[in-house]
């Protein structure tokens, strides 16, 4: 038997609402955080240079050209050259490479070690709890670059050991944020509830505790990906990050910035604005989304 709806029949009847697609929360997100979303455009496009570099440039990033050293920028070279005669422009493309490369790895390792064991100190508490956060408390105590320089002289230069470098100093400071969290975590009934079907403190942690604190999680890597930026070009800069010749913005910078300031000061702006803009677009990017996923901050 058939039968005829009513419009008002789904209220009636106390149905949820539809939720809102991907393009409606990304939509919803811009008009919220518009300096956000422009630091999101920024990652964006860095994303793109560094998976499409072959294709967005013509030159090679390492060979040298010793006809066109330090070329003002024109048709040919957008950007100028450098004082081996490279391409600026392609050189900061396939830098972009290398800054994403190094950024994310290390902030991820950095933030995901970090959850781990800020959540497990969180949840066993007592003398585990007080010996890790007095470790911590050390680890913390060196500002980042100092740190990762005092472990890159240890290990040496290169960018596996830089990665390690960065990674090291991200781990207590995203543990502190997500065991805050996780503390109030470990209160909730459903927490006494496992205990009490016999779940394995493991399991307790990987399965019920982590996915409840991974908003802190996102939005201190995300914000950790530009600090790592930073301190790979401070290394590189200084000699002890990534070695030429591959392309990176510390080492463009390093090779021209003091020389070539009068003569070229192209070789030291272009790449100095490269690190800016990356640093500025996920430091925006990293606080509009704390904004966005903190239920505190929503009106």
């Amino acid at each position: 038997m058939a039968t005829i709806s009513h419009p008002g029949d789904e209220a009636a009847l106390g149905e949820a609402p539809l939720r809102p697609s991907r393009w409606q929360l990304l939509g919803r997100f811009c008009a919220q955080n518009p300096l956000g979303a422009g630091g999101g455009l920024v990652v964006l496009v860095m994303m793109v240079m560094a998976i499409f570099a072959e294709e967005m440039t013509r030159f090679d990033p390492t060979a040298n050209n010793f006809g066109d050293m330090l070329t003002a920028p024109n048709l040919e070279y957008w950007l100028g050259t450098d004082q081996f005669g490279r391409d600026l422009y392609t050189r900061i493309v396939f830098g972009a490479r290398t800054a994403l490369l190094v950024g994310f790895v290390s902030a991820f390792a950095g933030a995901t070690i970090g959850l781990i064991l800020g959540v497990a100190s969180a949840y066993f508490g007592g003398l585990f709890d007080l010996i890790f956060q007095r470790v911590m408390d050390v680890v913390m105590a060196f500002p980042l670059v100092i740190l990762a320089l005092a472990v890159v002289s240890i290990f040496g230069t290169g960018a596996q050991n830089v990665i390690v470098a960065i990674t090291i100093p991200f781990i207590p400071r995203c543990a502190r944020v997500v065991r805050s969290s996780a503390l109030a975590v470990r209160e909730t009934p459903f927490i006494d509830a496992a205990r009490a079907c016999g779940f394995s403190h493991t399991r307790i942690v990987l399965r019920h505790m982590v996915p409840n604190v991974m908003a802190p999680y996102i939005v201190m890597m995300t914000a950790a990906v530009g600090q790592a930026i930073l301190i790979e070009a401070s290394l590189s800069f200084l000699g002890l990050g990534v070695q030429e010749p591959t392309p990176a913005w510390g080492l463009m910078l390093r090779g021209g910035a003091q020389e070539y300031a009068e003569s070229a000061p192209w070789v030291a702006i272009y790449p100095g604005i490269a690190i800016s803009l990356a640093v500025f677009g996920f430091n925006l990017f990293g606080d509009a989304l704390r904004d966005w996923l903190d239920p505190k901050l929503k009106v």
